[in-house]
């Protein structure tokens, strides 16, 4: 892990007022997929070269979390990682315990897939992911005969190895693709037939990953049917830039008068595009081109220029498909006028932060009238002044209101940005390079 995070170092973003952005631009690689890449690349037969890959700090921590259990893995280089699989079965008992950072991600997907392992493992993680649910994943896993220890369901975790884990037919209680993912996993260590019933959609990373590698997966309506005993074998991985990255992007162009702004090779899997969604809905001006296919992903360009914006009633069934593009789909509802109102969005509050309460709180410091409610926020635009707000050491919120700073009357401060590096390293750098007046300061 970074050392900059280990010991706890602050950064700050000052974001002067105005200005636009132009150009043409590529975000780093896709969080959730290269999280996945290096999951499945691990156990498979084989050597997998994967080209995209995510060198943020989340990212990282999955891919250091293998190397300790004894997978062989290059790089990463310039977005570039080779993976010298080891099997289903292949990996080993790793030496001490595997700190996940702030990668919700890493540990609950690990637990499914460390829960089928012979050896008994420990995951944790900073104090922000030790606030995060984990009982999402532990009943259902414990209910397929998996041993997880922990203290009212927060990290750490301990994983008894060893357990024979047999098939379940399980309904999510909420939409999440972390907990479906997890179960996948497990599922492939399970005796029999692991049956997974969604309430709303999510992203489908693990299951084209899945098939894309040979495994079988059958998708059947909100259903997705998994049986243990299979293989994975090695493949080449493209993975496409990531759609939550380029959303700051997005927004900030839609907002900003004279914005003209073209994002390249972003991953539109359509259980990702919810964000373009409801700003379409919302007046905004996006164009997508050159559409492709790359993993079984698909990918295009996307070109913004600025528009006026409408308040909307966000609909209910884009809520899953937009979960992590909020924060900046709030700032657009800031800067539009009337008012939006969004609904159903309950699992904001078990985030990074309470990114409901988190972003209420910095539009109002901000002067926006904004209303948290238990399960959404009312939204009225209005003008952005200036003022001083806290991330909460949550980097989505970090970078929303950096970009706030384009329609901003003043300077805005946001403190606690080090975890920016989870996601999106080189975010100051490019948001510069398109005309945001942003710097990065020590705090």
């Amino acid at each position: 892990m970074d050392k900059s995070l280990s010991a706890k170092e602050e950064i700050k973003y000052i974001v002067q007022p105005g200005g636009k952005l132009i150009g043409t631009i590529r975000v780093p690689g896709d969080k959730s997929i290269s999280h996945r890449a290096i999951m499945l690349s691990a156990i498979a037969d084989g050597v997998t070269e994967i080209t995209g890959f995510l060198e943020g700090e989340d990212a990282l921590a999955t891919l250091s979390a293998f190397r300790k259990m004894g997978v062989m893995i290059e790089g990463p280089k310039n977005g570039r990682v080779t993976v010298h699989g080891v099997g289903m079965h292949g990996l080993s008992l790793p030496e001490d315990t595997l700190d996940l950072g702030n990668s919700g991600t890493s540990i609950r997907l690990l637990c499914g897939l460390l829960a089928g392992q012979k050896f008994n493992t420990i995951l944790k993680g900073d104090d922000s992911l030790a606030k995060r649910p984990m009982g999402r994943v532990i009943d259902p896993l414990t209910e397929m005969g998996a041993v997880i220890g922990s203290d009212e369901g927060k990290v750490p975790l301990h994983l008894e190895g060893g357990k024979v884990l047999s098939a379940i037919t399980y309904e999510l209680p909420m939409a999440s693709a972390q907990v479906k993912s997890c179960l996948l996993l497990a599922g492939m260590y399970a005796k029999g037939k692991t049956t997974i019933t969604e309430p709303a959609p999510t992203r489908d990373h693990s299951e084209k990953m899945l098939a894309g590698m040979g495994y079988p997966i059958e998708v059947d309506g909100n259903k997705v049917i998994i049986e243990g005993g299979g293989k994975l074998s090695a493949t080449g991985i493209d993975i496409p830039s990531d759609i939550s990255s380029a959303t700051f992007f997005i927004v900030g162009a839609t907002i900003a008068k004279g914005s003209d702004v073209t994002l390249k090779h972003v991953g539109i899997n359509p259980t990702r595009t919810g964000v373009i969604n409801i700003l379409l809905q919302m007046g905004a001006d996006i164009t997508i081109s050159n559409e492709r296919e790359t993993g079984g992903e698909p990918v295009a360009d996307i070109r913004v220029r600025y528009a006026v914006l409408k308040g909307i009633d966000i609909p209910v069934g884009q809520v899953p498909l937009a979960i992590d593009e909020f924060p900046a789909i709030f700032i657009a509802a800031a800067c539009a006028e009337g008012v939006t109102v969004l609904t159903g969005a309950e699992e904001l509050r078990v985030k990074e932060s309470d990114r409901i309460k988190a972003m209420a709180d910095g539009l109002k410091l901000l002067g926006i009238d904004a209303s948290a409610t238990h399960d959404g926020m009312i939204i009225y635009g209005g003008l952005i002044g200036s003022g001083e707000v806290d991330s909460l050491g949550d980097h989505r919120i970090a970078m929303s209101f950096a970009i706030a700073g384009l329609q901003a009357g003043g300077t805005i401060v946001i403190r606690n940005c080090i975890n920016v590096k989870t996601s999106f390293p080189n975010f100051v750098e490019l948001a510069t390079h398109v005309g945001l007046a942003i710097e990065e300061h020590d705090d």
